[in-house]
């Protein structure tokens, strides 16, 4: 059966009301994003005549792009009668300047069309995230990046040179203008560059490049007996390099990923081979024996799927592909443009082959904690994560089946919302159930791990990949400069047509957590009640075993309370 993925801008014909949704089909608290008008531009004018139309008739806006891949609610307008402004046609522009080494492009692009551009002109656009089917203006709103120290770090913002954005006006200005933004602007491009889409629509980025180079990868797998004290010597030594920590098996994975001249050898490719088109029997399989494991409170059987999953997927390359189209071992050296991110799910016109979230199948379904931790504090931080693991080894057998915990590099950013010191971002991805209501398995451990790394350590959560939790009062804390990116934001957007209560409680303006009886199992507060977990299921609040200041959800089987 042919058919597009399903728009995150969903309108009924007959009464014109839309709904919004993520790429995952649910948002972190699992409300639903209703709202009065959706508007697809597909030039900087119509775009103009949007908002200006939301401006006189003072309605909430939001952008949201063709995937809408953050987990957070930035995209919802709130309410019920708000205006979603989509760029799911704004993708047309994407010119190169070969002679400034620049390339301008259309906030909709998507990031696949704009490297594979970039590298047939032969240049290079140094960092971008591992997942490509995001948009240009979506991927820079939320500060997203890959993994770098060396130069000027990981983050796409960083090598942004100029900016174009639509943004509200007074009615003798046409309610709306274009506003542009040089690296010369240096307060307005600090705020631009990672806004969280509260400023206004971006509608041309123009990013800086350089001659096109390629890259060497191998990984190798140790034991993590060393993990705390080799952490930062790999990232200063390999200049894309990362690493995926399995806790459970006490293993590491590292990812030695180098830059080489052009003349070396090899046209390898990165595939990776969870971002590519999937049978949806097949993730459907996945997901009932995840669920199987859940519902019987197996530990043995996850931990062994687990360390197959993980055998597999190393031994055969994880997707990287040398020249001919296949795996042959390491190391696999190819183009910049061609490793350097990876996807092809998001393009499948067949609903039998699909992204393995795809929420119109009952495949995977999950929860992400992506924090970055200093790089003065990692190593205590993964010190105390061995010393929880040494409580139980088997409670952290669930993120094996999630590629572990990511480690990636990630610098300092002169962006008012970007990383405030140079970090080891540690992306956690792991079982959400389908209902809210319904505990996990060892919940108590992650959920430990979390606050560990947002408050005991003061990590910055990444602001498209994390639950309520990681937001609010205590985030705003960390962020220095966030007087002067809500100075810009009067500038730019004094009514708040861009803003909404989502995204004003992330910026610590206003708002709280939940309350509600099982908000801890969402993650939608941190609990201090026992009716915050599951107590029906036997699942209280307890404070953390190593961190001791958390509030977690654990089980506490009948009669050892």
């Amino acid at each position: 059966m042919l058919a597009a993925p399903l728009s995150p801008v969903r309108c009924d014909v007959a009464t014109g009301a839309c709904m919004v949704f993520n790429a995952y089909g649910t948002w972190p608290d699992r409300s639903f994003c209703k709202v009065g008008e959706a508007a697809f531009p597909s030039t900087e004018q119509e775009l103009v005549d949007i908002v200006a139309h939301g401006v006189k008739n003072r309605m909430k806006m939001k952008v949201v792009s063709n995937s809408a891949h953050s987990f957070p609610k930035f995209a919802c307008p709130g309410g019920t009668s708000g205006l979603v402004i989509s760029t799911a046609k704004y993708s047309s522009r994407v010119v190169i300047n070969a002679s400034s080494m620049t390339v301008t492009a259309d906030s909709g692009v998507e990031l696949s069309r704009l490297l594979q551009e970039i590298g047939s002109h032969g240049l290079a656009l140094p960092s971008s995230p591992y997942w490509n089917g995001i948009s240009l203006g979506g991927l820079l709103s939320t500060g997203s990046h890959g993994s770098s120290l060396m130069g000027k770090g990981s983050a796409v913002h960083e090598y942004v040179k100029a900016m174009t954005m639509v943004v509200p006006a007074t009615e003798q200005e046409g309610f709306a203008k274009i506003v542009k933004i040089t690296d010369q602007d240096e307060d307005f491009m600090n705020a631009a560059k990672v806004s969280l889409g509260v400023l206004g629509v971006i509608s041309q980025v123009t990013l800086s490049l350089q001659p096109i180079f390629k890259r060497s990868v191998t990984k190798f797998e140790a034991s993590d007996i060393n993990l705390e004290r080799e952490i930062l010597e790999f990232g200063k030594n390999h200049e894309f390099g990362d690493v995926s920590w399995y806790p459970s098996k006490y293993k590491v994975i590292y990812r030695a990923d180098d830059r080489v001249p052009v003349s070396t050898s090899g046209d390898g490719v990165n595939d990776f081979t969870g971002f590519q088109p999937t049978l949806a029997t097949a993730v459907e399989a996945q997901r009932i024996l995840e669920e199987g494991f859940e519902i019987s409170g197996d530990h043995t059987g996850k931990c062994a799927t687990g360390l197959v999953q993980t055998q597999a997927l190393f031994a055969t390359g994880e997707g990287f592909k040398s020249s001919g189209g296949v795996f042959i071992g390491y190391p696999v050296v190819g183009f910049q443009h061609k490793i350097q991110s990876s996807g092809g799910c998001q393009a499948s016109l067949s609903r039998q082959l699909v992204c393995p979230w795809d929420p119109t199948v009952r495949g995977l379904f999950y929860h992400q904690t992506t924090v970055s931790i200093s790089v003065d504090k990692i190593q205590d931080f993964i010190t105390d994560v061995k010393t929880l693991r040494a409580l139980n080894p088997a409670a952290l057998c669930g993120v094996d089946l999630y590629n572990g915990f990511l480690m990636r590099y990630v610098r300092a950013s002169s962006a008012y919302l970007g990383k405030q010191t140079d970090a080891v971002d540690v992306d956690i991805t792991y079982y959400r159930a389908r209902s809210g209501n319904t505990p996990r398995l060892n919940e108590d451990v992650l959920e430990e791990v979390e606050q560990m790394a947002l408050f005991k350590y003061g990590g910055l959560p990444h602001w498209g990949k994390n639950r309520n939790i990681a937001f609010g009062t205590h985030t705003a804390a960390k962020y220095p400069k966030l007087q002067k990116f809500l100075v810009v934001k009067s500038k730019f957007d004094p009514d708040g047509f861009f803003s909404s209560e989502w995204s004003d409680f992330a910026l610590g303006i206003s708002g709280g957590s939940s309350n509600l009886p099982h908000c801890a199992l969402e993650g939608e507060c941190v609990c201090s009640l026992d009716s915050h977990c599951a107590p029906e299921n036997y699942y209280f609040c307890r404070p953390g075993r190593v961190y001791t200041d958390a509030q977690v959800c654990r089980f506490v089987p009948p009669g050892t309370a």
